[in-house]
């Protein structure tokens, strides 16, 4: 056996009675606190008994965990995965009662809830000294990722490593470009700033970029549905919104609803004619979609699914077999939700504007969403990177989730960046012990738009507008629309209750006559179920004389499009405003003129989709606040034109080719597929032909 091999054994056994030592500190400690824990015979013992006591118990409590919690964890996928936070405690103050049992003393007794609370606090105090010696031995560390690695190849069969690079996709949802230029330049991604070759704390200049920067634009429907769909299937045709109504099936479609998810993909397969991103020995977790991978955990699409070849929350047990990591997420879970609701009254106090609610469920939604998605996730990818997996694919929304409720550049939204920076800090570091090299691609699928709700500024929803255009009564108490958040979606899945939250309010009324108004973000979907096509602007009129003239003048709407039986489609403005969709362009922009260049583009896209809307609604938006009005309950929000909303980033390696020439702009998902489909190939080695680029790009 090696020097090194000696001192990592040496290393890791130091680190072991350390970590016991501790442990009987603390057992000892809450002894003394804790009326219903003895380490005593009711005689009472000498403080050596006692403390041979602790240091037994602690032992076995050590032992046992290390023993039966991997074997706990795979029970507990059994269950509802969001439920494991909530046993981890229980199974904890279980293994403690039968530690102190079989304790070689024959001493120590606690009341059941009371070893719950010493399971806890001894596995978080072991957890934090483990960590602490880790950290501070960093050969150590290196040596255990070796080891991990070794470990994984030995699986392999004999089979010998790759040479060629891997590529892993980390997609933070919801950050704008402009957003994460900021943070970077305020040092609060250490991470991101060194790969750009900035600055960073301690330095005074950066080493020299690794990765480069580039802007790309969404398409109309600027949200996850639509953007991951586009990348990781190469076809987002059809999807004009994040939900829309289709009358030919009489069902409303959401992007987050494992059913929906399902037949998305679906489609996209079958218009491509080919699996997806991921289909070559690839990995997809924590998605909406799989991109073909074989390696799938947390992936929406197949969430609804039952039987053995759903393996989309096996994810969960490549961190939760660890009872430390178990009770560190736990208890960080806790904490999260105790900072939301502070976080929460706070503003409240303050009386800040915008606001929205953030009571019920959220706390604990937005606490799975930057807990315990997060660390599943980090922890699914750092194993496909040691086990060598050609291509990976990983969605983080915990950034996306908080936005929608504080706003996109609040203290609350930065610290989520914060936390994500140093997942990349350890996806890299991982990387450089995988075994094989990696070449890391961050993303993100959109961007969001801050202002307050529509109903906030104006009194009354989109839907009820429409109805009173309609000439319908309108009920006098508000109902609250909810957020389309992709959080909300992977607590469901995990809960096994794959209905999207509020799906009542979405399916058509009895009596179809009436309007199905439905919410993206700031683009609203107005469809007359009783009409089986696309009705034009001129039946419209006919059967509701006021209603397109109420939408668009109203001054918090910005356009509206309709199909037209004379112009085909139509733009629909304030003051009588309107254009064909045909003569629109950036030189001619009409009501589309503060939207932006590409607006016309996007909208033009989106008309020719069979499944549009009868009446597609676009917010106003302020392009000197870059404010836009949100249809849903949010403060930050994404779905449509206006704003940060459409403007997401690629932080690219240099060690590829560039995602598009100089003065090009990068625009939609489907044209990102194609240049990760590019990069993939180039990881293969130079026999890519050259002219291949040029080929792509000219698609």
């Amino acid at each position: 056996m090696g020097g090194g091999r000696w001192r990592s054994v040496l290393s890791g056994v130091w680190r072991s009675i350390a970590v016991w030592a501790v442990s009987t500190v603390t057992m000892l400690v809450l002894a003394g606190l804790l009326p219903d824990f003895r380490l005593q015979s009711d005689n009472g013992d000498s403080a050596t008994r006692i403390a041979i006591t602790a240091a037994a118990g602690a032992g076995v409590f050590g032992l046992l965990s290390s023993l039966f919690w991997p074997l706990l964890v795979r029970l507990l996928l059994l269950v509802p995965a969001f439920v494991i936070g909530l046993l981890v405690f229980f199974l904890n103050g279980s293994l403690l009662l039968i530690a102190l049992r079989i304790n070689p003393s024959g001493r120590g007794e606690a009341a059941p809830e009371t070893a719950v609370v010493v399971a806890a606090v001894m596995s978080a105090v072991a957890s934090a000294t483990g960590g602490a010696l880790a950290v501070r031995d960093d050969d150590a560390y290196r040596r255990r990722l070796y080891r991990l690695a070794d470990r994984r190849r030995r699986r392999g069969e004999g089979q010998a490593d790759p040479s060629t690079p891997g590529t892993v996709f980390l997609q933070l949802d919801g950050v704008g470009h402009d957003v994460l230029a900021e943070a970077t330049a305020k040092g609060l991604m250490p991470t991101v700033a060194a790969w750009l070759g900035l600055p960073t704390a301690g330095t005074r200049s950066g080493r020299g970029p690794t990765h480069v920067l580039t802007p790309w634009r969404t398409d109309w429907s600027s949200q996850t549905g639509a953007s991951q769909l586009g990348i990781l299937h190469g076809s987002n045709h059809d999807i004009p919104a994040f939900r829309w109504y289709e009358k030919d099936t009489h069902e409303v479609m959401v992007c987050n609803r494992p059913s929906s998810a399902a037949e998305l993909q679906r489609r996209a397969v079958e218009r491509t004619g080919d699996g997806g991103l991921l289909t070559v020995d690839g990995a997809s977790r924590g998605n909406l979609f799989s991109g073909g991978a074989d390696q799938l955990a947390l992936v929406l699409s197949i969430a609804a699914r039952r039987g053995r070849k759903n393996r989309s929350r096996a994810g969960y047990f490549a961190y939760f077999c660890d009872p430390a990591n178990a009770v560190r997420t736990a208890m960080s879970l806790v904490a999260e939700v105790g900072r939301e609701m502070g976080q929460s009254t706070l503003a409240r106090v303050r009386k800040q504007r915008p606001r929205v609610k953030r009571g019920g469920l959220y706390p604990f939604i937005r606490a799975f969403a930057t807990v315990v998605e997060r660390d599943v996730v980090v922890a699914a990818v750092i194993g496909d990177m040691l086990a060598g997996r050609n291509a990976v694919y990983a969605d983080l929304v915990g950034y996306d989730e908080v936005a929608h409720h504080s706003g996109p550049r609040s203290r609350d939204a930065a610290k989520v960046l914060e936390r994500l920076d140093r997942s990349l800090a350890l996806i890299a570091k991982v990387a450089e012990h995988a075994p094989r090299p990696y070449r890391v691609v961050v993303l993100s699928d959109h961007g969001q738009s801050p202002g307050e709700t529509f109903q906030t500024r104006y009194g009354l929803s989109l839907g009820n507008l429409v109805r009173a255009g309609c000439g319908l009564p309108v009920p006098r108490r508000a109902r609250r629309t909810h957020s389309g958040a992709e959080a909300r979606a992977a607590v469901r899945a995990a809960l096994r209750r794959p209905v999207e939250e509020g799906g009542e309010e979405h399916r058509p009324s009895h009596r179809r006559s009436e309007p199905v108004v439905l919410a993206s973000g700031n683009l609203g979907l107005v469809s007359f179920p009783d009409v089986p096509h696309r009705m034009s602007k001129e039946e419209i009129g006919r059967r509701h004389p006021a209603l397109l003239s109420t939408l668009a003048n109203h001054p918090g709407i910005g356009f509206v499009l309709v199909r037209s039986d004379e112009h085909g489609g139509l733009v629909l403005g304030a003051h009588g405003a309107e254009i064909p969709v045909d003569a629109l362009d950036d030189e001619h922009p009409g009501p589309l003129a503060d939207f932006g260049p590409g607006a016309a583009d996007a909208v033009r896209r989106t008309h020719s989709f069979p499944h549009t809307a009868d009446i597609m609604v676009n917010s106003w938006y302020d392009p000197a606040e870059g404010e836009v009005l949100a249809f849903e309950e949010q403060i930050g929000s994404h779905g449509g034109l206006g704003g940060a909303q459409g403007r997401p980033f690629l932080l690219s390696p240099v060690a590829f080719s560039a995602p598009v020439d100089d003065g090009t702009e990068l625009v939609g998902a489907e044209h990102l597929h194609r240049v990760f489909r590019r990069w993939l190939r180039e990881c293969d080695g130079p026999q890519v032909p050259l002219a291949t680029q040029a080929d792509e790009r000219a698609a």
